[in-house]
């Protein structure tokens, strides 16, 4: 589908038989003439208002012709029939856009990187082919398409039940059913700058997942895919805000370069590696050809790493495992520290009458006083205090013993259940988190044995990066892990899923929560239900035709939608439709998938829901309360 300024480009060229044969564009004669700057092609492209205004920037008073854009335009993209790729499909490193083995400074260059990839999909296992909109060419097509739209279907949910609500405060969490590029284009109006926390799990792209987008360039499209959304949701987060991304080894390391490029390497926080799976059961059968695969990745970059600050979580500690350097005991504890008496912890246990011998017995006294149990190690540095900032010893104090040694800690002490135990800081490898029985967390009615990620995790990442009340945005929701674990953590949660299962699986699982129940980590944090958040959709057009026609079971269906579609929907300009519409014989003698896909794409794919500028017009009938709704949200008038 041409646009406007691809018209408009064509239209100029046209003027100039030499660039032409028969209709096939000599896209080298135009390029060989704008490098050696032929005065009278430069003047006729600036000439054009639309063409000036896309390739031209004012330098006082003089306007330059952004020439190099222009020739990259003409080079990669294929010209006239709009798919914006490059004829080599190769993907890798990049220093001034040449591909090389070394370089200090490299991005990740891959086809479509300069277009918009919607990402369409509303069923997990109908795949969709993917129309790319150049951010040049297309300009007017993606201003249409990434404008805020209308929010319909509004109700609001608690624990006594649904309600209708015509408004959204600053406290309200917030559930959008609908594509997420567009939905998070629409938040931006409302939450940029305002989010403390985005965590998704997107599809893996590993084949099997729920990322089935059919196209031949399907590692590109996934990069295309995340870059788009990556781009927008950083928008979102607030300057000391962090963005965490849950993957895989299939597109770890391009998905790193790709938020290197995005957030800068100095926002980059951490890479931590998860164990997901155990090295045992019914998934490691057969493995033995391979090195079986148990971890994940969390890529961590902060908004502005300057000002991150972390809230350090701990893991219990394995004495025997990391702390058997701690073998010495500070007796006379109770005194000044000009009193201690050094003595080992071996020492120690004699005599207060602990058994050497019995494991249970010594690890009860190791825990019970742990404050007072010490490693020594070779004084490095004359800033260490002479004596103990504190009479009675915490986790990571350290002081000068004898001018020659230096005394830590032993270990950090918290009650869990009613118990002491002895903890230590949580790093980069998570090998704690609890993978066993997922499936029975989120309440009755939510087994997706597969595709939900453990409360323990979730409850990690949001209470390390965030404090009550900060704002957390999943725009993969899924089934709604993220969405309860911070609603059972005090934190604000705005969720974004397009699927079909969203009903079923993620307002389902939040009304559990809002219920109370008590799976995952709800006794650990005392969960007892109550909470809110409301419900809207992004308003449809021709997704609705979408859906029905992938819901159609037989022929009769599909030409009864022909004769919906051609009355009442945004019609795809590249399609002939009266040839479509005077030969339905044919159209009829096609396998009916065939015949979905080709009336999908009569439809305009830019005009799958309905944009806010049109909220008033009377062709849609929206009605009073979407209307205030609305209103609130873009907050209008305030």
């Amino acid at each position: 589908m041409q646009t406007k300024l691809q018209s408009k480009v064509e239209a100029v060229l046209k003027q100039f038989p030499e660039y032409w044969e028969n209709e096939s564009l000599l896209k080298h004669r135009v390029i060989e003439d704008l490098r050696n700057y032929k005065e009278v092609l430069i003047n006729a492209l600036i000439s054009d208002e639309l063409i000036s205004e896309s390739y031209s920037i004012q330098v006082g008073d003089n306007k330059i012709f952004k020439l190099e854009d222009f020739v990259s335009m003409l080079r990669y993209k294929n010209y006239l029939d709009n798919s914006y790729t490059k004829y080599s499909n190769e993907i890798g490193l990049t220093s001034e856009g040449k591909y090389l083995n070394y370089s200090s400074d490299v991005v990740l260059d891959f086809p479509h990187k300069d277009g918009i990839l919607e990402g369409g999909m509303r069923q997990e296992n109908k795949g969709k082919e993917e129309v790319y909109y150049h951010n040049v060419l297309a300009k007017e097509e993606i201003d249409t398409l990434l404008s805020p739209k209308i929010l319909k279907n509004i109700k609001k949910y608690d624990k006594n039940g649904i309600h209708k609500t015509n408004q959204i405060s600053s406290k309200d969490n917030l559930i959008i059913k609908g594509n997420n590029l567009i939905a998070l284009h629409t938040l931006k109006e409302r939450y940029a700058g305002k989010v403390k926390l985005i965590y998704i799990d997107p599809p893996y792209n590993t084949g099997n997942d729920s990322f089935k987008y059919n196209d031949r360039f399907n590692h590109s499209t996934w990069l295309t895919f995340m870059k788009n959304r990556l781009e927008i949701a950083r928008k979102l987060l607030m300057e000391n805000g962090v963005l965490v991304v849950q993957i895989n080894d299939q597109e770890m390391a391009y998905l790193k370069v790709l938020l290197d490029e995005i957030f800068s390497k100095d926002n980059f926080v951490s890479s931590i590696v998860v164990k997901m799976a155990h090295l045992s059961g019914v998934k490691m059968a057969h493995k033995e050809s391979i090195v079986p695969k148990t971890k994940e990745y969390l890529l961590v970059y902060a908004n502005n790493s300057s000002q991150v600050k972390l809230n350090p979580q701990y893991q219990k500690a394995d004495w025997n495992d990391v702390l058997n350097r701690y073998t010495s005991y500070i007796n006379n504890y109770d005194k000044d520290y000009t009193e201690w008496e050094p003595i080992s912890l071996r020492e120690a246990m004699k005599i207060n009458n602990v058994p050497l011998n019995n494991t249970e017995l010594v690890e009860e006294f190791r825990v019970n006083n742990a404050e007072r149990i010490y490693q020594t190690a070779l004084n490095r540095s004359a800033n260490f205090p002479k004596k103990p900032q504190n009479k009675f010893l915490k986790h990571g104090d350290k002081f000068s013993l004898n001018g020659r040694e230096v005394i830590f800690a032993s270990g950090k002490i918290r009650e869990n259940n009613l118990q002491r135990e002895v903890v230590q800081i949580v790093g980069d490898i998570w090998n704690d988190i609890g993978i066993n029985n997922v499936f029975q967390e989120g309440g009755d009615g939510i087994d997706l044995r597969f595709g939900k990620k453990p409360e323990m995790l979730l409850e990690r990442i949001i209470s390390m990066f965030t404090d009550p009340d900060d704002i957390v945005l999943d725009f993969f929701a899924g089934t709604g892990t993220t969405l309860g674990v911070s609603l059972k953590l005090q934190r604000q949660f705005i969720g974004v899923e397009q699927l079909d299962y969203i009903q079923d699986l993620t307002i389902k699982r939040l009304s559990n929560v809002m219920h109370g129940e008590q799976s995952g980590i709800s006794k650990k944090v005392n969960w007892h239900g109550g909470g809110s958040f409301i419900y809207a959709e992004l308003f449809e057009l021709n997704q609705v035709y979408i859906k029905s026609i992938q819901n159609a079971s037989n022929t009769h269906e599909i030409e009864a939608l022909i004769n919906i579609i051609k009355n009442s929907s945004f019609l795809n300009i590249r399609v002939d439709l009266e040839k479509l519409f005077n030969q339905k014989e044919v159209f009829f003698e096609l396998p009916l998938e065939k015949q979905k896909e080709l009336l999908i794409e009569i439809l305009d794919n830019n005009q799958l829901y309905l944009s806010y500028s049109e909220i008033d017009d009377d062709q849609y009938a929206i009605d009073n309360q979407v209307k205030a709704f609305n209103h609130s949200f873009y907050q209008e008038g305030v």
